[in-house]
């Protein structure tokens, strides 16, 4: 049977034929999401969320049955985003009563200046073209058009001297742990 015939018999509600779609495309789908969450539990948790958000839309032909993997893949990744939206609103519970602010706010100060010298330690370890570069391309915000012009170079020898610079900063900063 052609999988246009099983997507369309999922679609009018053929249990058979959504277990036989279920079966095709489980794995490779959560694989995808292990992936990204790298926690058994959640990625079967999402895998079966992402299944009961896709299959209305089989029923409503709202499905490309050609790349329906892709789309389970789209859906996968909104439940994601939904999940992080989630627990980034959820935030970690404090009890202010309790809390030494005076003492939080310090040591954040000293964490941040100790993250800014390692930074800068980094920066050093760079040759002068790849600071200029990550300083006009980073810091500054300069597009890639005009990094190249204002540093006499072609656009892709600035994507190039970006590309390497933050590979040899990210290697220096892990370096420095």
């Amino acid at each position: 049977m052609n999988d246009c015939n099983e997507h369309k018999k999922a679609g009018k509600g053929d249990l058979k034929s959504i277990e036989q779609l279920c079966l095709a495309t489980w794995e490779p789908l959560y694989r995808f999401i292990y992936y990204r969450v790298q926690n058994r539990e959640e990625a079967e948790d999402i895998t079966q969320e992402t299944y009961a958000r896709s299959l209305p839309y089989l029923r409503e032909n709202k499905v490309p049955s050609q790349n329906f993997p892709g789309f389970m893949r789209n859906v996968a990744l909104n439940v994601l985003r939904d999940r992080w939206r989630q627990k980034k609103r959820r935030g970690t519970p404090v009890n202010i009563e309790e809390a030494d602010l005076a003492a939080a706010a310090e040591m954040d100060c000293q964490n941040t200046v100790a993250q800014r010298l390692r930074v800068e330690n980094a920066l050093a370890g760079l040759g002068k073209d790849q600071r200029a570069v990550l300083d006009l391309r980073i810091i500054k915000g300069y597009t890639v058009a005009e990094t190249a012009r204002l540093l006499g170079k072609t656009e892709a020898a600035v994507r190039t001297s970006q590309y390497r610079a933050l590979q040899t900063l990210a290697r220096l900063l892990d370096d420095n742990d």
